[in-house]
């Protein structure tokens, strides 16, 4: 596991975190707390942000927390400070305790039972989360120049630029509690992004492109993103409206991992002890397609969603979620867990690298040849507006990309609304296409559902 040390470009080495991490542990001890818990971490980076090839924004964050619960039985108290003093350590340990004192009793508070706590063996797995990146300010100024001049030299259609940037970012944390568990590690996230604007007056369009990895040296060149953004931004010149219609629907791998995200929000134990949920009690039955499996493994390297224990410590697993259509598990913290009568399965914070796929996807299935499948119809490249209740499933979001006649993209389209309900859609994805996207901790194809409402003109 890479340590955290100043050379790395933090202020407080690993060892004063796990030194801290002890002491807020025994001072709760001391004033009575049945258990307690305690997360001390650091951030540090630098963003950049050029317009039209001048430069704008040079911003450096630095951050640093301490985070303490305390328990007192089954009333729970938490507290946080930025001040690492010994006197603002110890009153942070006091006023979570005194909030514990009068907070209401809640039956499902309380740390993981220790039995599901990561091992030290398993705490310890190096999951190469940690490449800090030396950049200075004016080496990230020129990278994004370069990134926002290969837009503009993509076309003279490419009239303005909402800006480029670049951004270098990293943190580490330490993690305990009184029930044994005591871990922690280094992470990095960096990425350049740049949003070209094509054409003039009401015509004009926009789009962007962005590249994030936690290795610098994994960033695509800022020259293949700045000429991808502008070749988006021009195939969007000429949009028009289509007619109110049902029609099959292409989403772009990019959108359609928010498919997914949402998949994830309602079988999150959060959404299903509240009952805010349209996919309550659904272990064991076939929600998506017959195709289809989701597979989550928190142990890929490099994975932006990759941990070797969760933020409980509880420890964390590769598992397939979906299999043939059908759920498997839900996402639980401990709490949420607690509140449906189940065991966690280490999601405090969040699933970890999941991918959907088909089993009906071939080699082949790029997107040319998804668009081929979709045959006639909407092919997403962009969604607007918030238009999901997950309480019964309803979905409608304003849409742009292309309307697809034989297999091909015709024209642009815009200003259009599709709509329908998440538990058919999933129900009804005929297709994920071989061209896989990762968008944050989640991967798919494109993916090509049958039929959707689409509003238009």
């Amino acid at each position: 596991m890479p340590d955290a040390r100043p050379d790395h470009g933090f202020a407080y080495p690993r060892e004063q975190f796990q030194q801290m991490v002890e002491d807020v542990l025994q001072q709760a001890r001391k004033l009575g707390a049945s258990d307690a818990g305690a997360e001390v971490s650091e951030g540090a980076g630098l963003s950049v942000s050029v317009r039209c090839g001048q430069l704008e924004n040079v911003e450096r964050n630095r951050d640093k927390s301490l985070g303490v619960s305390v328990y007192l039985g089954q009333r729970r108290g938490n507290a946080s400070t930025s001040d690492f003093s010994p006197a603002a350590i110890a009153q942070t340990v006091r006023a979570a305790y005194d909030i514990a004192r009068f907070t209401a009793e809640d039956p499902a508070a309380g740390l993981p039972d220790a039995a599901d706590l990561a091992t030290p063996a398993e705490v310890a797995r190096d999951l190469d989360l940690f490449h800090p990146w030396a950049i200075d300010a004016e080496a990230a100024t020129v990278l994004a120049q370069r990134c926002e001049a290969a837009a503009f030299a993509t076309s003279r259609r490419i009239t303005n630029s909402e800006g480029a940037g670049v951004s270098a970012q990293q943190s580490h944390f330490w993690a305990g509690n009184s029930r044994g568990f005591r871990g922690g590690y280094a992470s990095s996230r960096h990425y350049l992004y740049v949003a070209p604007i094509a054409g003039k007056g009401k015509g004009m369009q926009r789009d962007q492109w962005t590249s994030s990895m936690r290795d610098a040296a994994e960033l695509a060149s800022p020259e293949a993103v700045g000429r991808y953004a502008a070749e988006r931004a021009l195939a969007r010149l000429k949009a028009r409206r289509v007619p109110t219609g049902e029609v099959p629907v292409l989403f772009e791998a990019p959108v359609a991992a928010g498919l997914l995200g949402a998949y994830v929000q309602a079988t999150s134990g959060g959404a299903l002890y509240r009952k805010a949920s349209f996919l309550l009690d659904s272990v064991g039955t076939r929600v998506l397609a017959r195709h289809l499996d989701i597979d989550e493994d928190p142990f890929t390297p490099k994975g932006k969603a990759s941990a070797p224990f969760d933020d409980e410590g509880v420890r964390v697993q590769a598992r397939r979620v979906v299999d043939a259509g059908v759920v498997q598990a839900y996402f639980l913290s401990s709490y949420s867990a607690r509140k449906l009568g189940l065991r966690t399965t280490g999601h405090a914070g969040g699933a970890q690298n999941l991918r959907l796929s088909s089993r009906r996807t071939k080699r082949g299935d790029d997107l040319e040849a998804m668009l081929r499948k979709l045959h006639r119809g909407l092919f997403v490249t962009e969604l607007m507006g918030q238009g999901v209740n997950y309480v019964t499933g309803d979905y409608s979001r304003g849409a742009a990309g292309y309307w697809v006649e034989d297999g091909r993209i015709a024209f642009p389209v815009e200003e259009v609304t599709i709509a329908g309900n998440l538990k058919t859609m999933l129900g009804h994805i005929e297709a994920v296409g071989a061209d896989a996207y990762t968008l944050g901790g989640k991967t798919t194809g494109s993916v090509l559902i049958a039929r959707m409402k689409l509003a238009g003109a």
